[in-house]
């Protein structure tokens, strides 16, 4: 089954420690996932940012949202148990327990106020509630706003002239770390006659070995044709080493063709090209940035 939501994950785990004993997070993690028969594949996935398991963030904010309604309690660090609260909202047997049911609770409303006025602890939900809990919804947004950018990236380069296109990606490598300073690690030469070569840039700082580039500025896919010209290209040269970047993409054959061929040639379509420009700021500066901060538990930790 697909991994629940947060709130889908209230309920079990209020069930889970109706025992009154401690519970550390970790370990009930391990038994709602075995409860809500998640896959191997499904309790490793990771949020966008590969920060943490999805499954257990969301355990963790469905815990931190049961502790603020006062349905369980941190008797010690590390552990929580049920509270005689949380024993009479299971007596009363609830079909689901989400944002909305826990709203009868004085103290949640109060946390839930206080954070949007605050920017207290947790951060607010939306008044409309989302199954996602909040790291979700702001990587979430994270994604969509890179996307964007992503796009607009594409359709920049597009309106560029070639000999923008063959600097750019030589100052990309740069950025990446192949070679020393910009001057001296690469340089343009699409000029005609260049043989299919766009640019060189050097693939270390001693310069022991060069890769040979090359940039098409293009909107329908690059097939296996231009694949073969541009190894043509790199064997004439006795090069060892290719980078064939696109701003579209490639054809399945010359993906195919790539990988059967004894010279090294590195495929980057639009796609990749993009996401790298901005990771290594290349065309994009900061326009914000944002800091998650979570409680250093060592700091408390006082013998």
């Amino acid at each position: 089954m697909a991994i629940p939501d947060y709130q889908s994950c209230m309920l079990p785990l209020l069930k889970l420690v109706a025992d009154g004993n401690d519970h550390s997070l970790r370990e009930v993690v391990d038994l709602l996932a075995g409860v809500f028969q998640l896959t191997e594949a499904e309790r490793a996935e990771l949020l966008p940012s590969g920060g943490q398991q999805v499954f257990h963030n969301r355990i963790g904010w469905a815990r931190s949202y049961l502790k603020k309604a006062g349905l369980l309690d941190a008797p010690r660090r590390g552990v929580f148990r049920i509270t005689p609260r949380g024993l009479d909202v299971l007596a009363r047997q609830p079909v689901r327990i989400d944002v909305r049911f826990l709203e009868q609770f004085p103290e949640f409303v109060q946390f839930r106020e206080g954070s949007r006025k605050e920017g207290a602890e947790l951060p607010a939900l939306p008044q409309e509630e989302s199954d996602g809990t909040p790291e979700e919804m702001l990587e979430l947004a994270h994604q969509k706003i890179r996307s964007e950018l992503a796009q607009e990236l594409i359709n920049r380069i597009l309106l560029c002239s070639p000999a923008f296109f063959e600097s750019l990606v030589v100052e990309l490598l740069v950025k990446m770390g192949y070679g020393g300073s910009r001057k001296d690690a690469g340089e343009r030469i699409g000029q005609s006659g260049d043989g299919g070569i766009d640019g060189i840039i050097k693939e270390d700082r001693l310069g022991l070995d060069v890769i040979y580039l090359q940039a098409k500025r293009w909107q329908g896919s690059v097939g296996r044709p231009e694949i073969q010209k541009f190894v043509g290209a790199l064997q004439g040269q006795r090069a060892r080493k290719g980078v064939f970047i696109t701003t579209s993409g490639f054809t399945a054959d010359a993906v195919d063709y790539v990988s059967r061929v004894d010279t090294k040639v590195v495929l980057i379509d639009g796609s990749l090209l993009a996401s790298l420009m901005i990771d290594f700021d290349v065309g994009v500066s900061v326009a914000a940035a944002y800091t998650v901060k979570k409680i250093d538990s060592d700091y408390f930790d006082v013998p």
